[in-house]
């Protein structure tokens, strides 16, 4: 099974950041001297939601299957059984997957470039749903992602050995 190496690093990032957050609006409320316990549960709340909108969903991925787990469910997809990829536009991209029995995960195209175990998973069921016919859209989005990560992966080698990429 993998999983999204970089999770925890965003889930640190989420809880620092909505501490943070909180700390600043007690210590405000406190210099003010307004502080008082409706308040308090107010500005609670309020770091609540904030945790609530930067949580990052954890991917993980094993064989024909690709999950996201977000703070209240688990959306799951079957990648043998791959019926629509697609790209979702919007202020943050997001690569849609539906399969034959109804599951639907979306997901960040980041957290497929940062993990190529998971590419590696995806990819796998991505070849094994075209050859049986159930995949007939979505190869533009992939094959960029593809390229991506390709591209990512000889830079890193390139990087690795000394050399100088791209000249």
């Amino acid at each position: 099974m993998a999983h999204d190496r970089t999770w925890a690093a965003e889930l640190r990032a989420a809880l620092w950041y909505t501490g943070g957050l909180l700390v600043v609006m007690l210590l405000v409320d406190l210099a003010n001297r307004t502080l008082v316990p409706w308040r308090l549960l107010c500005w609670t709340a309020v770091a609540l939601v904030l945790f609530a909108v930067l949580c990052p969903p954890r991917v993980t991925a094993g064989e024909h299957w690709l999950a996201s787990r977000g703070l209240l469910r688990t959306r799951r997809v079957r990648t043998d059984l791959l019926i629509l990829v697609r790209r979702g536009d919007g202020m943050a991209p997001r690569l849609v997957l539906r399969d034959a029995v109804g599951g639907r995960v979306e997901l960040d195209p980041k957290v497929l470039t940062a993990n190529p175990l998971l590419w590696h998973h995806l990819d796998r069921g991505v070849r094994r749903s075209r050859s049986r016919g159930l995949l007939r859209c979505g190869a533009a989005p992939l094959q960029a992602l593809a390229d991506r990560i390709d591209h990512d992966g000889a830079r890193a080698v390139f990087e690795a050995s000394g050399l100088e990429a791209g000249e």
